[in-house]
């Protein structure tokens, strides 16, 4: 049995070999096909092949019970004890990204010695347990930060990028002020994840204006509008980290934005994207300029050796690219670390208020206590309203257009305004979409309200030009069935919108793998049963699940509920009940306190 070292994963691949080749993996739950260097049949030579493996942790290795283990285990184990030992080829049998040549054994040891170390420090500086690949991500990020002065992190959405991008923030922090440029909609995002796992640093969010000195240990977060109509205020801040979230937004290295972006000093610039290329090569080539220019600071050039040749179907071509940019970029997919991740992969979403979203929920809410919540049965009526008016603002404004009063007669679709912008949860649910439509990721968006969906389905096609289908109770049986067999099939829509109640049980929606929450229900059993929609029989991928609640606003007070599981939830696991205690018990509170949970906590 022979044990190889995965670099990009910090795991190790077991597997058997005789001089006939590779034969199959040892037993285990979770066995994976990995492109290895093995021998050739005749012994003549080495080839690149898929060879099935069981991956095992490296803590694990050191004592698991292994039949006939071979020189390469022995070398490993030795290595984990602290020793050191000549690996054999089997040790550090990994092809490099060209596929001519393998991995050496000192950068296979190098680099296990240095994440083992970087893990150890991690589990002092971080509250979360990451996983072997992702502080494999923390590693690399510095190696390749102190080699290039930049790097791009690329992996799949879902594997945490975020995370990996914080433990490279922690390991530097008393080093300098750092700087995270994101979309707006996920500026609060950052703020909530860095407070969760990284409570040692602190967070201040630049809006513009004068920026004072900034001291060492602190992460400032902006988002690209900011940084595009007032950048110089950056540049006179020296930073020791840029980080750059959903840098696919500076794939044009012309626009206004991505010209600021180069011009902001710092030591080190990070990129982090699912997508590093969405529509041709060149804008690949952005992003190799923005973390390393010294490499990559001749575009001509890289048209002429890359672009050109790809585009005419070169596989010499496409492979040289790889090795070029080896150095500089990781990206790995679900697939890929499948041994490592759970069966489903949760993600909860902080957004931000957009301007127009925080005058709306503030208007609506004075109109609440201005009108009063009443007494006795009305009472809880006027609660539902209110809540119900504070989260369709939340899902976005142009749901709420007569404030409480029009809870049931809710229009503003019909008119033609541009819908992108207004809403930090759209915005962020359209980026979501926009990067499982360009992976080829069916997805599934539950919204508890119909005019919600009406509303995802029209912003969809104005944004994509995709027709996307709605599942919800106002659809016949027949109806409903053609929609899930319409959805099953393999040529079949990218994107269904569902009614939570009307789509939240009974259905095998196993073609996706993603499933966003577009908001937040009282119950999170009643949004589990929905995830599990995708999580079934039949699935064979790994499955991501993306809540997105809307920061400082009453669903903040929801995801709180979740989290520590309050009476608020009910007992009896159903929705109807459940959904209706949780407004049971808001109404009993007294207005102070029903207003309190109610106001949007601008300090948040």
């Amino acid at each position: 049995m022979q044990a190889t070292y995965l670099p990009d994963r910090h795991m190790f691949a077991l597997w058997n070999w005789s001089e006939r080749g590779a034969i199959a993996a040892p037993p285990a739950d979770a066995v994976e096909a990995v492109a290895l260097v093995v021998p050739t049949p005749g012994l003549d030579g080495f080839e690149v092949t898929d060879v099935d493996c069981a991956l095992i942790e490296p803590d694990r290795l050191a004592d698991a019970p292994l039949d006939a283990p071979g020189r390469s285990v022995a070398a490993w184990r030795q290595l984990l004890a602290g020793g050191d030992a000549p690996l054999p080829i089997a040790a550090h049998a990994v092809p490099d990204a060209t596929g001519v040549a393998v991995t050496s054994a000192e950068h296979a040891v190098a680099v296990f010695r240095h994440t083992r170390a970087v893990a150890t420090e991690l589990r002092a500086a971080l509250t979360a347990a990451l996983r072997p690949y992702q502080v494999r991500g923390v590693s690399w990020l510095r190696e390749t930060a102190d080699a290039h002065g930049g790097a791009v992190l690329a992996d799949e959405m879902g594997l945490g990028k975020t995370l990996q991008a914080i433990g490279y923030l922690t390991g530097r922090a008393a080093e300098g002020p750092q700087l995270v440029v994101c979309p707006t909609s996920l500026v609060g995002n950052w703020a909530h994840e860095i407070e969760r796992f990284a409570p040692a640093l602190r967070t201040t969010t630049w809006r513009g204006g004068p920026l004072e000195t900034v001291a060492a240990g602190t992460v400032v977060l902006t988002g690209y509008p900011t940084l595009r109509l007032h950048g110089p205020a950056l540049t006179e801040q020296r930073w020791i980290t840029v980080v750059f979230d959903e840098a696919q937004v500076l794939k044009n290295p012309r626009t206004q934005v991505s010209k600021a972006a180069r011009t902001i000093a710092t030591d080190t610039r990070i990129a982090l994207t699912g997508t590093p290329v969405e529509n041709h090569l060149e804008e690949l080539w952005a992003l190799l300029n923005l973390v390393a220019p010294h490499q990559f600071g001749n575009r001509t050039q890289f048209r002429r050796r890359f672009v050109r040749p790809i585009a005419e179907g070169s596989v010499a071509a496409a492979a040289r690219l790889r090795g070029v940019i080896e150095p500089v970029v990781l990206a790995r997919k679900k697939a890929q670390v499948a041994g490592s991740l759970p069966a489903k992969i949760h993600a909860d979403l902080i957004c931000d208020l957009t301007e127009e979203q925080q005058q709306s929920y503030d208007r609506v809410l004075d109109q609440v206590v201005d009108d009063g919540f009443g007494s006795g049965a009305g009472r809880r009526t006027k609660v539902l309203a209110a809540l119900t008016a504070l989260k369709q603002v939340c899902n976005h404004p142009a749901l709420l257009t007569d404030g409480v009063d029009g809870v049931d007669g809710l229009d503003g679709l019909e008119g033609r305004d541009e819908l992108a912008g207004r809403s930090g949860k759209l915005d962020l649910c359209t980026d979501i979409v926009a990067n499982n439509l360009e992976t080829g990721s069916p997805t599934l968006i539950f919204t508890q309200y119909v005019r919600t969906g009406e509303l995802l389905v029209r912003h969809c096609a104005e944004q994509f030009g995709i027709e996307v289908p709605f599942f919800h109770g106002g659809l016949r049986q027949d109806q409903r069935s053609d929609l899930v067999r319409r959805f099953q099939s393999p040529d079949g829509p990218q994107v269904m919108v569902l009614s939570l109640k009307a789509g939240g049980t009974g259905l095998t929606l196993t073609r996706a793998a993603d499933v966003i929450h577009f908001d937040r229900w009282w119950n999170p059993a009643v949004e589990a049963q929905a995830s599990d929609r995708v999580h079934r029989i039949g699935q064979t991928r790994t499955v991501t699940i993306t809540t997105l609640t809307t920061g400082t606003t009453v669903e903040e007070h929801i995801a709180a509920m979740h989290a520590r599981k309050s009476t608020l939830t009910g007992v009896t696991g159903t929705a109807d009940t459940t959904d209706m205690s949780g407004v049971a018990q808001l109404a009993l509170l007294d207005d102070d306190r029903l207003i309190e949970i109610l106001r949007r906590k601008r300090d948040n």
